[in-house]
């Protein structure tokens, strides 16, 4: 297979994979994961009322690979899952990922909640709850993901990144970017000036298991530069480290 011919077949199967940036909703995402249906109808109920967009999700496995894909603001997490414990679930996800995680069990005791805090939980209910509780402690737990000292705009050339509004333009222009696109060149751009490794994008935009599939990045990059950059093949700004990684070159 010629690499014409190869780079087509991959890029045909990474777009297969791939979300649409538009289609990414405004609303505050929620993904629970707990393996009773009824529980999680319930949540379900009880979060889309205030406006929050729900997903669910019966095992922690499915879960992690869920993160990176919806990226969720909160998740609301059962102890016990099925596949794996909550406890080993939250040291998987705290390997790669920051997301606030709202711990929802029917164990209470205080040896088992000192351990989920302990692996990376941020807050810790016992079934049954409060509807009312349950809404202020994920309204807290957003308060808290904030981002902090994060810029609203980055600009490098004629490019610019509007993080509040997820809009990406060049010389003024909307630029029409996936969800993968929009997520790689954001997080070339919250470190802008710094050297990004592979296995580290990766992680980021992919998930944990993702670090092998370099194939994928390289694929992602050539469409950033298509579409940001002036002359794609004599990049810029969207530059390779050879062997190591990406980084995104600001101008002073």
């Amino acid at each position: 297979m010629s690499p014409e011919v190869e780079a087509r077949t991959l890029l045909n199967a990474v777009q297969v994979r791939d979300g649409n940036f538009d289609d990414m909703m405004a609303n505050p995402r929620i993904l629970v994961i707990d393996d009773e249906r009824p529980i999680r109808r319930l949540l379900r109920t009880m979060l889309e009322g205030p406006g929050y967009e729900v997903r669910e999700e019966s095992a922690g496995l499915t879960g992690l690979w869920e993160i990176p894909v919806w990226r969720p603001d909160v998740i609301v997490l059962d102890l016990g899952l099925p596949d794996i414990s909550g406890v080993e679930f939250l040291r998987r996800l705290r390997e790669w990922n920051q997301t606030p995680v709202l711990v929802l069990s029917v164990i209470g005791d205080d040896e088992t909640k000192a351990a989920a805090l302990d692996t990376g939980a941020d807050d810790y209910l016992t079934k049954p709850f409060s509807p009312l509780e349950l809404l202020a402690r994920i309204r807290v737990l957003e308060r808290r993901a904030q981002p902090r000292e994060q810029p609203r705009v980055v600009q490098f050339g004629t490019v610019e990144i509007d993080f509040a509004a997820r809009a990406v333009t060049r010389a003024g222009k909307y630029v029409h970017l996936t969800a993968k696109e929009y997520a790689l060149v954001r997080v070339l751009a919250l470190n802008a000036g710094k050297i990004i490794t592979h296995s580290q994008i990766l992680r980021e935009v992919w998930g944990p298991t993702s670090e092998s599939q370099s194939q994928y990045l390289r694929v992602y990059m050539a469409r950033l530069r298509q579409k940001l950059e002036d002359v794609p093949t004599q990049p810029k700004y969207l530059l390779n480290e050879l062997g190591i990684g990406y980084r995104l070159a600001i101008e002073p």
